[in-house]
Order: structure tokens, then C-alpha cells, then sequence
């Protein structure tokens, strides 16, 4: 059952800028009328590090987001979303979500052949809990494959989406993948690199992400409040260099 009273304030956590791809879904639906954003930009990437580390960095980006008084929490960071969430829900009263939901809805909105190669990409920690995977199989999905790309988040966050480096690491990861039809981005950093990646893959390819479908899993789930986009109130926070951020998402968010 949807909560009665209009949900106004979200927070988002993330692991580092990626998250900012989710918060262009949600203004760009004007969604909700103040929400923070919280990159651990200090330890990012979360991707290679142990369940453990993953669940107790979650952890304590919840008791700082607690102090705002958010009214809903956006995990936008798949590896938290993947291993860590449940325990973040144990933990508060405030609703969390992540972004493997949205992710699943996003697959499913593009009504693809059953028979499609599919190819996820994504940190180490999503890729190995076979989250996507599984769940692709389970929509009945016959050709896929994953691969670990780590590298692409430390090129987001320093701010590089085309150009030379990004394009070895592509060949680096992609160099014997072969006819791929839609291409799961199962790492919210990775939206950034789309410009590059349709370069890369072609125009017959789908690209796949869960900010696309973030805004319409929330309205069925959720009471949200509306709000023109101009006025919408943001707070960006992070673990370290907050201007930074605040550079990527002025740009990004062209806000």
C-alpha cells in the first residue's frame, strides 16, 4: 500500500558520483521537493572491496543520512544494493530501496527477444553475485553473459566519459565480445560513459539502466511529491572533496 501523506524529502547514497544518474531521473520527472545526495567519494570504488567493508561503509552512510530526516532512501550504488541493503533496512525505520528493482524494470520496458545476447557489465561484487543474471534468467533470457568492468568507475569519477582512455578500456574489457544486443549497465557510474559506449557498440544495440525506469517504480510504489524541476532544493555531501561532486553534477545535471 502507498504511503497517504506525499513523500517530499529523499536521500541518495552512493558510493561515489555515479549516484547523480539516478538524481537526473528524478528531477527530470520532478520528483520529490528536496533531496540529499551522499557520495562516499573517499572510498570509492566499493565494487572491489569485501562484503564486509561494503556492509559497514553502508552502514555508517545511513546513521549520517538519519540526520537529515529523509522521508525515503535511494541506494543508487549496485554493489551496496546488491549485499548490503537488508542489513541497512535492520537498521532504521526510514524505507530503502536500491537499484537492481528499477534495473529489472528498466530490461523488461524494452521488450526484447527472448533469444537476445544480452551482456551486464558491472563492478566485481554485482557481477559475482549473479543478481542480474539470475534475475535475467528468470525473465526467461537465454544469452547472457557478464563481465567485470571496474575500471570505468574511477574514469567517471574523474570526470572522463570519451576519449582515448575510455576507449582502451573498452577495448581492454570488450575486445572478444562479439554481436551484443542489449547491454546491461549494471553500475550507476556507468551512464555517464553512454555517449561512448553507443559509439562503441552501435546504434542497433540497447542500452539498459536503471535510472531510466527509477522515476516510474517509484509512482507505483510510492506517493510522491511533485515538483518543478527549477525548484527542487539539492545538498550535496561527501566524504571527501564535495566540490568536486558538486562540479560533475552541475554538469551532468545541467542545473
Amino acid at each position: 500500500m502507498k504511503n497517504s501523506t506525499p513523500i517530499k524529502k529523499v536521500a541518495i547514497f552512493d558510493s561515489g558520483i555515479g549516484g547523480l544518474s539516478v538524481v537526473k531521473s528524478l528531477i527530470d520527472a520532478n520528483m520529490f521537493e528536496h533531496i540529499i545526495y551522499y557520495g562516499d567519494t573517499a572510498r570509492v570504488p566499493y565494487g572491489s572491496k569485501d562484503k564486509t567493508t561494503i556492509i559497514s561503509f553502508s552502514l555508517e552512510a545511513l546513521s549520517f543520512l538519519e540526520g537529515f530526516e529523509p522521508e525515503l532512501i535511494i541506494v543508487a550504488c549496485n554493489t551496496v544494493s546488491a549485499c548490503a541493503i537488508p542489513f541497512m533496512q535492520e537498521n532504521t525505520k526510514i524505507p530503502i530501496i536500491g537499484v537492481i528493482q528499477s534495473g529489472m524494470k528498466a530490461i523488461v520496458s524494452k521488450n526484447l527477444p527472448k533469444t537476445s545476447n544480452i551482456l551486464v557489465i558491472g563492478t566485481q561484487t554485482t557481477i559475482s553475485s549473479n543478481i542480474y543474471q539470475d534475475g535475467l534468467k528468470d525473465l526467461g533470457f537465454i544469452n547472457v553473459q557478464a563481465l567485470e568492468t571496474g575500471l570505468f568507475v574511477p574514469l567517471v569519477e574523474a570526470g572522463i566519459y570519451e576519449g582515448e582512455l575510455v576507449k582502451a578500456s573498452f577495448n581492454h574489457y570488450f575486445k572478444d565480445v562479439k554481436n551484443v544486443d542489449a547491454l546491461v549497465l549494471g553500475c550507476t557510474h556507468f551512464p555517464l560513459l553512454i555517449p561512448s559506449l553507443k559509439e562503441y557498440f552501435g546504434s542497433k544495440c540497447v542500452l539498459i539502466h536503471s535510472g531510466e525506469t527509477m522515476a516510474s517504480y517509484l509512482n507505483e510504489h510510492y506517493n510522491i511529491a511533485s515538483c518543478p524541476r527549477d525548484k527542487i532544493k539539492i545538498n550535496y555531501h561527501a566524504s571527501s572533496n564535495v566540490y568536486k561532486l558538486q562540479e560533475n553534477a552541475t554538469k551532468w545535471l545541467n542545473l
